[in-house]
């Protein structure tokens, strides 16, 4: 059958511009390659990064190879201070870390680890997603760095000794115990009067097995993963703090990317946070009964009196005027008084 010009034009066009329908987002990315650095100091089988490689994956897969983000666990860059420092020069676009870490940069990152400060999650994420993390997050963007809506979770803290379980605070008197590099960890331990040191966490391990220190504290997905429980024999389920991990950008590298880069990559890294989560809470559910095949011992604390003597100590007072007035607001609207 013949076909004229005319027919020709049009079915070309007609061929061509189902193409482009069937392909925006090819189109949008095929300009450059971006390839970005993402480090945290968990180890591989935590939950953070088995979350982060399935992003990595979903990020790479929908930018049609546009932007490929490498995963460094267990501090192979550095320690957690050294990483800080990398990411804002950008020799790393991408770090999780806990906010009472990031205080030492960011002072009220370290609000939400108060001590004692949370019951449970239902007040942890009902305060992390509303007005107290909307603030911490405005408060880390003045520091030149970029932050993602959905913090990550580290869980609540409990404390491993190799010496004593924690029953009451007379169990804290002298204790030798590490600490991240954070003053609102030493403060509360020092209230406490234990003798805090503040060790990286990729030296803990090593701390713990030459005795340097005593104890440690860290939720239960670190102790198993870590394996603590080979230097540890005791563990007191004290949730003294809930910690969390910040999504964190080098700001200049995060405004290279294009837009849509952008939008994927913020959207694959909140989904992961929000799957990291809900892995982190149902792995706590199963490593106590581990934990105890590894040969821990549990107890778990009345945390009424503990709380009582750092009301008395002054540590409460104290931080709220760090803080000040209105963070400490924020932190009293979402879990009650404090001071």
């Amino acid at each position: 059958m013949p076909i004229s010009r005319r027919s020709f034009m049009l079915s070309t066009v007609g061929v061509a511009g189902a193409a482009m329908i069937g392909a925006p987002i090819q189109s949008a990315f095929a300009a450059k390659t971006y390839r970005y650095k993402y480090a945290n100091n968990l180890p591989p089988s935590h939950p953070m990064n088995l979350r982060a490689k399935e992003m990595a994956k979903k990020i790479e897969e929908e930018t049609n190879g546009a932007f490929k983000l490498q995963v460094f666990p267990s501090s192979q860059l550095g320690s957690d201070t050294e990483t800080l420092n990398q990411l804002r020069s950008g020799a790393v676009e991408f770090f999780t870390l806990s906010g009472l870490i990031l205080s030492t940069l960011v002072p009220a990152a370290a609000i939400s680890g108060v001590g004692f400060a949370f019951p449970d999650y239902d007040t942890v994420w009902k305060s992390m997603d509303g007005e107290l993390g909307s603030y911490i997050r405005s408060e880390i963007e003045r520091h030149n760095l970029v932050v993602m809506e959905k913090i990550w979770d580290n869980g609540f803290r409990e404390i491993t000794t190799s010496n004593r379980p924690i029953a009451s605070p007379d169990d804290f008197r002298d204790l030798k115990i590490r600490v991240p590099v954070s003053p609102l960890w030493t403060s509360m331990f020092k209230a406490l009067q234990s003798s805090p040191a503040s060790i990286n966490f990729n030296e803990v391990y090593s701390a713990l097995q030459t005795k340097v220190v005593d104890a440690q504290e860290n939720p239960l997905a670190i102790i198993q993963t870590a394996k603590l429980f080979e230097v540890q024999k005791y563990c007191s389920l004290t949730n003294h703090m809930w910690d969390g991990f910040w999504f964190l950008g080098n700001k200049d590298a995060w405004h290279r990317l294009p837009k849509e880069i952008q939008t994927v990559v913020a959207k694959h890294i909140n989904e992961a946070g929000m799957q990291e989560r809900v892995d982190v809470h149902a792995l706590n559910d199963e490593l106590q009964k581990k934990l105890t095949t590894e040969g821990m011992q549990f107890n778990t604390p009345d945390t009424a009196p503990i709380r009582a003597q750092l009301k008395q100590a002054g540590f409460y007072s104290e931080w709220k005027k760090n803080f000040g007035d209105k963070a400490w607001a924020i932190l009293e609207g979402s879990v009650g008084s404090l001071a």
